[in-house]
């Protein structure tokens, strides 16, 4: 590459079976060592498995590219892109450019899946190019969220566990075992698939004079591990400040919403205050 290359430029495609493709158009050709990198975020990008290396090959002129095969285990987490010339010191940054995701629009594997895999790539704040992965096993795929006037009710699939007898959804404050609330989860829809409906008051089990978020998990039978309810079988990397709920009333000053962390994991959000104020 020239001398004054730092970034190059790659267009990303997925297929239904979650492979993803790069197509790159780099300022000049590297050698022929070159590779795609991928590493993990964080101090888990040093570590034993913390960094994946895909050739880069010739696909036309002016272009290189890269595959990330569907087979390819990536932990949970997110993977920056670089081009990294062995031999070399420079190791370029990867800039987005188109992003063809449409395979990954409602994707719906089979229930007995053992474990679900999900890659999105994304542009980061900065304008660069990373990958986000989930890695769950079992997995509770939320679905549509609809909100009632007091509550919310909630239906999904579940992937690599069948829900049997005592089956559970829990609403967890973290830190606080004592602040736990569960109701009851019925089958709806097709095979794995599953329905509960939580209410809101019975969330507010103490004064709450910040937000908390309620952790939803499902637990698919009476002392059975349970399952974070999350959503990531499609092409929102990120559902946190996307998928914006409305507030209703809980309780006295309290008020309360569905909403998805950083990481797309299904919560309730509660929050000091009058939601018709808000």
């Amino acid at each position: 590459m020239t001398a004054t290359a730092t970034t190059v430029r790659a267009d990303c495609a997925a297929d239904p079976a979650g492979a993803l493709t790069f197509d790159l158009a780099p300022a000049a050709a590297p050698g022929p060592e070159a590779v795609l990198l991928l590493r993990r975020r964080g101090a888990a990008g040093s570590r034993p498995g913390g960094t994946v290396r895909l050739p880069l090959s010739r696909s036309a002129p002016g272009r290189l590219r890269a595959v990330l095969p569907h087979s390819t285990v990536l932990p949970e987490g997110r993977w920056d892109a670089y081009v990294e010339e062995p031999g070399t010191e420079r190791t370029l940054t990867v800039e987005p450019g188109l992003r063809d995701l449409r395979a990954l629009v409602d994707r719906t594997p089979a229930t007995g899946t053992a474990t679900i895999s999900s890659r999105v790539p994304y542009p980061t704040l900065d304008g660069r190019l990373a990958v986000r992965c989930w890695l769950r096993a079992p997995h509770a795929e939320a679905g549509a969220v609809r909100l009632g006037p007091s509550g919310m009710t909630v239906e999904g699939v579940l992937y690599g566990v069948t829900a049997g007898e005592g089956a559970v959804v829990e609403a967890r404050l973290p830190g606080d075992p004592a602040q736990l609330h569960r109701v009851p989860l019925t089958a709806s829809g097709g095979p794995g698939g599953f329905a509960f409906t939580l209410p809101y008051a019975p969330l507010v089990t103490a004064p709450v004079r910040e937000e908390q978020l309620r952790q939803l998990w499902l637990v698919p039978s009476a002392g059975a591990d349970a399952v974070r309810i999350s959503r990531i079988l499609d092409d929102v990397w990120s559902r946190k400040k996307s998928f914006v709920y409305p507030g209703r009333p809980a309780a006295d000053g309290v008020s309360a919403a569905p909403c998805y962390t950083d990481d797309n994991d299904l919560c309730v959000r509660l929050t000091p205050g009058d939601p018709a104020a808000a």
